[in-house]
């Protein structure tokens, strides 16, 4: 089958072979782009041959897609996506977040927690961001896998321990002088009180805190509870010398950076051109951009949220800017999809992410760098049964509700 036979993106799955062989002379396998054909069933990928793109030499059977020089690539894990659905009905819902994901490269995307009414603070919250999810999914409007954030903010600490058992990925909070009014800030006490209950039952947090002073503040907390931390949205070079001090410490702190601090130019703001959308923090300029840069080359930075939107350009965009560094594919697929994916938990279980390796999830997706294009290669086309290879929503591995 041609690839313009087969380009699937979004809506009800359609019916499907139940093997699916995708080829091409570029497959990410084990950090290299090498020749290698796949098989992919039941939502898997159930076998991968490398050293040759020809199914026949492989021994492969069943309806073909051959990618030539197109690459193939695990499905990218956002974990920046604000969902605004239950409850604000002028923003944007799960169909059109997971929409613009799938067109930017993102088979993942992981719900901030911050802006649906009433955010994702309790069990029952959780409940509503996961019902909203599966009515958009019924009807066809859910367009790639969906995981939840819980939030700490203040006067929830006894909730933190349900969402967990409940399956939220992680926890996200604001410390004073940063996040916003979805996302009250924890006071020091606050901040320690949860930290260190995240710690006694292993989770993760990831904290907003924008500047050295916050994020100096932050660390100390990290040294004293031992609490597993994420530093989300770095935009500044200023406080890259912290992490690394942190890391080379050994306190247990990953961090990230943003799709659009590496992409956007701040001097491109002021040219006169018509604003067709905002992002925050704003685009930095090109001393903080070399930075950021460097920051994940030498793995001070560990990944990239933000990247699913199409707006900005999503997996194009960013494997466009790294050419423009001599920075691989492959380190960008890293950045994007295995640390994602490892960072909370879903480099393991049934619908493991984050590689291209056998019995791992099929949510692949292929680039065109000539034309600037992503799209699914498999989603809704790997499975006979539409409602087994439509997308899902994702709790931990080890979830016990």
């Amino acid at each position: 089958m041609s690839l313009d036979d087969d380009v699937i993106l979004g809506g009800t799955p359609r019916a499907a072979p139940a093997t699916l062989v995708l080829s091409s002379e570029r497959v990410l396998i084990e950090g290299e782009l090498q020749p290698a054909v796949l098989s992919l069933q039941d939502g898997r990928v159930h076998q991968v041959w490398w050293g040759s793109a020809d199914p026949a030499r492989a021994g492969v059977t069943g309806e073909t897609v051959a990618l030539g020089s197109r690459v193939v690539l695990p499905g990218m894990v956002d974990t920046q996506v604000r969902v605004d659905e239950p409850g604000q009905h002028a923003g944007e819902g799960f169909a059109s977040a997971t929409r613009a994901a799938a067109l930017g490269g993102v088979s993942t995307i992981l719900d901030l927690s911050l802006a649906a009414l009433p955010p994702t603070t309790t069990v029952r919250a959780l409940d509503a961001r996961r019902a909203a999810a599966e009515t958009a999914r019924a009807r066809g409007d859910l367009h790639c896998d969906v995981g939840f954030w819980g939030a700490a903010v203040p006067g929830n600490a006894e909730d933190l321990e349900p969402l967990w058992a409940a399956g939220v990925l992680g926890f996200r909070c604001s410390v004073a002088g940063s996040g916003g009014p979805e996302l009250p800030p924890l006071a020091p006490d606050e901040l320690l009180d949860a930290m260190g209950r995240i710690a006694w039952f292993g989770g993760l947090l990831a904290v907003h805190a924008e500047g050295p002073t916050a994020l100096a503040g932050l660390l100390d907390a990290v040294r004293e509870t031992g609490a597993r931390t994420h530093v989300p949205h770095v935009s500044s070079a200023r406080t890259l010398d912290l992490i690394v001090r942190a890391k080379d410490e050994g306190l247990p702190v990953t961090a990230e950076t943003c799709h659009h601090n590496l992409v956007l130019d701040a001097r491109a703001r002021s040219d006169g051109a018509a604003t067709t959308g905002t992002c925050c923090p704003s685009g930095r300029d090109r001393g903080d951009q070399d930075a950021l840069w460097q920051g994940l080359r030498e793995g001070v930075l560990d990944g990239v949220g933000g990247v699913g939107s199409a707006r900005h350009g999503g997996l194009a965009a960013l494997a466009a800017a790294a050419r423009r560094r001599d920075v691989s594919l492959a380190d960008v697929s890293r950045w994007t999809s295995a640390n994602a994916a490892a960072l909370v938990g879903l480099d393991r279980g049934p619908r493991r992410k984050g590689a291209i390796t056998e019995g791992a999830a099929a949510d692949l997706i292929v680039y065109d760098p000539v034309a600037g294009t992503t799209f699914p290669a498999a989603r809704g086309a790997v499975d006979p049964s539409p409602a087994e290879s439509a997308p899902c929503l994702l709790r931990r591995p080890d979830a016990t509700r």
